[in-house]
């Protein structure tokens, strides 16, 4: 199996092509990566950003450069030494057009009696034998529908004819009638729909890739890639919505000859990623938590606990009472069809109402303490949850009992279903709409982390990396992706509100009193990230706020927007950028926060890169990228001002200061090249220890073995503690051998080493013993 040292995540698009990402790859080599890392390429919906709405799995996205584009993505990255990483989707599908799907289209024109029936996920006996579109405005839409071209048209909308069910006069309606699939208002789909879907996402259908025929024509085209000596690895998206991941990845394992492997899973502290999976890791959230929390301040937490309950009220957030409610709001709201679903899976003599068995399951689910299970790994979770559900709603005890053998029972349908619909509560109920209403600090409400975990110790920080090296050496680790809330630079200035409590408590007072909102917890949320973020256009800070507030859903929402609110809301956002003493308050905080959430970002990006696991750098954030949640996080950008700031790196122009972006290009190239050119220079893991008064500040650690000296890292954090402390002062290392930072040339030790001396420019080294080839290629 070959396997990278390190990759870079391209988003492929109409407006970057797979042949634009090949033009890119003499810089990635450049930049020091080892495997080019790609977002999803197969045929979408005309249009799509991202192509996780995937329409047609047999070939190569024409938008996105077709197969002749993939080859040319290929043969760069193999005429460079370079592997070539893949995003494959096998949950679902994209049906927002049904033309665009020829699976999609073949079920709706033939039913059941369609070749691809049995790739969908239909409950078909809900609905008398057809499949329910929300698709129209309301029930009483029916008399828009039309008869044009063959076709059932709504508006711009078209769906296929039965053969024979439609003869010239017909009424649209009577014709609507005839077909196997029933249009109705899309309100009813929160509790009527009869087919699984991504998440709440009406237009991404979910596919039964754990039957082999359908396993086989869905990948066949991944296949061709692994034939053909085109790719190297997948990243699989969202595993956890499959009936049988264990069984994916071993058959995905073979069909791609044992090629690499890493799953989207999300995995709560504590968790390990089932043995049984044949894999070698996730795709990183999990790593991205730990330096997060590394770099913020426990002794803030006191003071941030106060100003969010002051917020609410005077009451403290009760996170695990949070997020059982937002869980059961989704259960009993966007989600409730598939809980409905597995309701009627019941059997009759377990003695349970639909009401009662609908009620029990999604309390059981609301108590999961983890996305799902894999049963039979796993099944005392389960068991715990239904005891935890039970404490929460002793009327529902009986229902529980009842329940709890059959939602282990691994024969039933009942208990396959459940697996994959806890993970989308937990989904739609934490991430997107907890995460949005925890707000004490936003750096701890990120993608595949527990925000109740504020702070971690540099000892507990090693212990993990230590695991880390050991059992999973070549997952992914990540800072930013395509689904982060917000990029690791603008959490990495928010982590500094962790050290500045009392600053950022009375800035957030006087902005509240200047751009009132009549929602305190968003209202925190609101100007930490316009803070992390700035400067930052007003378009870009108007959909952030507006989606912010629609997902936490407390004053308004998706469904039933409140247009007075997200007037004031509006209002609140120009303030940042029409009223004077708001935009000034802004400012003056920006500057506060700015040099120490820079030194942030240069810990957490070389931390990233030198730490166990194989470091992806997602797409641009070599520079400075302070993006908000999606689709901000998309955002075009230029690799030419890339390319020609580390050609003058490489020339010998080395910024000044460590605020200067190109900092953050060289931490990145430096690193990358080291771990890419290097790589026994990481073969082990252990923390340096330093002595002195600000040996706290010091994040450092040494990737040798006990025979072979290794790289050493040293990062900077807390750093305005640092400031307001004198600095480090006497704070010292010892270095076991003579070094060279690779990021200034300048040399240190043996022996006994000022911090002082080696952070003199920049908050962070990369140390390499002098004896090792360095990134150029010479001998020190």
């Amino acid at each position: 199996m070959r396997t990278p040292v390190s990759t870079y995540r391209l988003q492929i698009r109409r407006g970057f092509t797979l042949f634009d990402a090949a033009e890119t790859v003499p810089y990635l080599h450049s930049l020091g990566v080892d495997w080019v890392y790609l977002s999803p390429v197969l045929t979408a919906e005309q249009g799509s950003d991202h192509g996780y709405d995937v329409t047609d799995p047999s070939a190569v996205d024409p938008e996105r450069g077709g197969p002749e584009g993939l080859a040319a993505v290929s043969k760069a990255a193999r005429a460079a030494g370079m592997g070539v990483l893949i995003d494959i989707v096998p949950n679902h599908v994209g049906v927002a057009t049904p033309v665009q799907n020829p699976w999609w289209w073949s079920l709706l024109k033939e039913g059941r009696q369609s070749r691809y029936a049995e790739a969908f996920d239909v409950d078909w006996d809900l609905a008398g034998g057809r499949i329910r579109l929300p698709i129209l405005g309301s029930d009483d839409d029916l008399d828009q529908l039309e008869i044009k071209d063959g076709e059932l048209r709504y508006y711009d909308h078209r769906f296929p004819l039965a053969d024979g069910s439609y003869t010239e006069g017909d009424s649209p309606r009577d014709v609507h009638a005839r077909q196997h699939y029933e249009l109705m208002g899309w309100r009813r789909a929160d509790n009527e729909l009869n087919y699984r879907r991504f998440f709440a996402v009406n237009t991404l259908a979910g596919v039964r890739v754990e039957i082999p025929a359908v396993f086989d024509e869905a990948h066949q085209e991944v296949v061709r890639w692994f034939r053909e000596g085109l790719a190297d690895g997948l990243r699989i998206d969202h595993p956890d919505g499959l009936a049988d991941p264990e069984g994916y990845l071993r058959r995905l394992r073979e069909a791609t000859g044992g090629a690499y492997l890493l799953v989207e899973k999300i995995l709560e502290p504590g968790e390990q990623l089932p043995a049984s999976f044949e894999c070698e890791g996730t795709t990183g959230y999990d790593a991205l938590a730990d330096v997060d929390r590394v770099l913020v301040d426990p002794s803030g937490q006191p003071a941030l606990d106060r100003l969010d309950a002051s917020l609410r009220g005077g009451e403290p957030a009760d996170y695990e009472d949070m997020i059982r409610g937002t869980k059961r709001r989704i259960t009993d709201g966007i989600l409730h069809s598939e809980i409905l679903r597995l309701a009627r899976l019941v059997p009759g003599d377990a003695g349970l109402s639909a009401d009662a068995a609908a009620d029990a399951i999604a309390e059981i689910i609301a108590a999961f303490p983890v996305y799902r299970t894999y049963l039979p790994e796993g099944a005392e979770v389960l068991k715990e949850a239904c005891e935890l559900a039970a404490r929460r709603r002793p009327e529902l005890d009986q229902a529980i009992q009842a329940l709890q053998p059959l939602l282990l029972d691994t024969d039933l349908e009942l208990a396959r279903r459940f697996q994959q619909t806890s993970g989308m509560v937990m989904a739609k109920g934490v991430e997107d709409t907890a995460f949005f209403r925890y707000n004490r600090l936003g750096t701890l409400t990120e993608v595949g982390a527990d925000p109740t975990e504020f702070a971690v110790e540099p000892g507990e920080f090693h212990a993990r990396m230590a695991r880390r090296q050991a059992e999973l050496p070549l997952s992914m680790t990540t800072l930013s992706t395509h689904d982060t809330k917000r990029s690791e630079d603008t959490r990495a200035r928010i982590s500094v509100l962790s050290e500045v409590a009392g600053e950022w408590e009375k800035a957030l007072n006087r902005l509240r009193e200047l751009a009132p909102l009549p929602d305190g917890p968003l209202s925190a949320l609101l100007w930490q990230a316009i803070a992390g973020a700035w400067p930052a256009s007003r378009e870009r800070l108007q959909y952030y706020a507006l989606k912010a507030a629609r997902e936490a859903g407390n004053s308004t929402n998706w469904t039933d927007p409140d247009p007075a609110f997200e007037e004031k809301l509006a209002a609140a956002v120009d303030a940042a950028f029409d009223n004077p003493a708001v935009r000034a308050e802004v400012e003056s905080l920006v500057e506060l926060l700015e040099p120490h959430g820079a030194s942030n970002s240069l810990a957490a990006k070389l931390v990233q890169l030198t730490m166990p696991g194989v470091p992806d750098v997602y797409q641009g954030t070599e520079f400075w990228d302070r993006s908000l949640t999606d689709p901000d996080n998309r955002r075009p950008f230029s690799f030419d001002d890339r390319r020609a700031a580390l050609e003058q790196l490489d020339a010998g122009d080395l910024p000044p200061s460590f605020t200067d972006e190109r900092t953050k290009l060289l931490v990145t190239s430096r690193a990358l090249r080291l771990r890419r050119d290097r790589p026994e220079l990481f073969a082990g893991y252990r923390p340096v220890q330093a002595s002195g008064p600000a040996a706290g500040h010091l994040l450092a650690f040494h990737r040798g073995t006990p025979v072979a000296p290794g790289a050493v890292t040293l990062a900077t954090r807390l750093p305005y503690g640092l400031e307001q402390s004198g600095g480090w002062r006497d704070t010292a290392v010892e270095l076991e051998t003579a070094m060279k930072d690779e990021l200034t040339g300048a040399g240190f030790g043996p022996g006994t080493v000022k911090i002082t001396d080696i952070l003199r420019t920049y908050p962070v080294a990369l140390l390499v013993p002098q004896t090792a080839v360095t990134q150029t290629g010479g001998k020190s």
